[in-house]
């Protein structure tokens, strides 16, 4: 599993530069690795919400469809940034949940 991430990370960045390699579009290329950098890290702070496991397959979709959107715009030039940026949605309810039901852990 680990090795498709590594695998579909590397294809993306093939993309990416191919695209820029066909268009010299200096201003595309900096918007899809930006976008594809916020992907990432919103990948990564998603697994924050690995607690709530419905809300973590909820992110899981979202960053799948984040990684799409990323793929239509070098594909069809059409930046959608409401799905780019929608698991941001998940981990604002986990953090939300976090502040009305704690974390349900004592301190020390």
């Amino acid at each position: 599993m680990k090795a498709l991430l590594v695998i579909v990370i590397l294809l993306t960045f093939g993309a990416i530069f191919f695209q820029y390699s066909r268009n010299k579009d200096v201003k595309k290329l900096l918007i899809a690795l930006a976008t594809f950098g916020v992907i990432l890290s919103l990948a990564v702070v998603g697994n924050l919400t690995r607690q709530v496991i419905p809300l973590f397959i909820a992110h899981v979709i979202l960053i799948v469809s984040a990684w799409g959107a990323l793929l239509v715009y070098l594909i069809r030039d059409k930046y959608y940034w409401w799905v780019i940026f929608s698991p941001v949605v998940t981990i604002g309810l986990f953090l939300l949940l976090e502040l009305l039901t704690g974390s349900g852990h004592e301190l020390p």
